[in-house]
Parts: structure tokens; sequence; C-alpha cells
């Protein structure tokens, strides 16, 4: 369980945002049927 309070709020907020940064190039690359409304990996459809 040691390993466990080597994390710090740092490196969770950095995860958290490095997956958002991941994400938003993910819809801006990919062509919509993957990752745009409707699409099967991302879908971006409210």
């Amino acid at each position: 369980m040691s390993f466990l309070s080597a994390i710090t709020i740092d490196q969770i907020l950095l995860s958290f945002m490095a997956c958002y940064i991941v994400r938003e190039i993910m819809v801006l690359a990919l062509p919509d049927t993957i990752a745009g409304p409707g699409g099967w990996l991302v879908n971006t459809q409210s």
C-alpha cells in the first residue's frame, strides 16, 4: 500500500489532462465515423 501514498494530486491532475488532450487530438485527427458525432470510439454527440 505504500505505492498509493507516493501518488500526488499533481500526478492525478496531469494524467486527467493528458487523457483529455489525447481525446481532443483523436476528435480532430480521426474521421467522424470513428471519433465524432455518432463515432464508435469517441462519440461527441450530446
